[in-house]
């Protein structure tokens, strides 16, 4: 059953990493006109991601200084995300497995 619960946070964790991929994406090709955010598709697919990734990428952005109009606060959630599936998840449900904690450095 907990091997269920980390599998779905696992998947929950990868979408949510290609969330912020593709929403970075999506917002440098509207900011350099490549794709037009007057078109419906364009600005219903920009908003979604935007409303999904921002709660995250928000308090990141408000602790980051001001880099002159470059956001590095998607790249800071995915280095986030990758640590969190490859080290943390893996301890945590080897723990809760009955192995007992291991270090985090080997």
């Amino acid at each position: 059953m907990i091997e269920v619960v980390f599998r779905l946070v696992n998947v929950l964790l990868s979408l949510f990493w290609w969330a912020v991929l593709l929403a970075a994406v999506v917002s440098t090709l509207m900011s350099f006109g490549v794709l037009d955010s007057r078109n419906r598709i364009v600005w219903t697919i920009g908003d979604f991601l935007y409303r999904v990734t921002d709660p995250v990428l928000r308090p990141i952005r408000n602790m980051l200084p001001n880099f002159g109009g470059i956001d590095i606060s998607p790249l800071i959630v995915l280095i986030l995300i990758a640590v969190i599936q490859s080290v943390l998840l893996p301890k945590i449900f080897f723990a809760l497995e009955g192995g007992g904690w291991r270090p985090l450095v080997y």
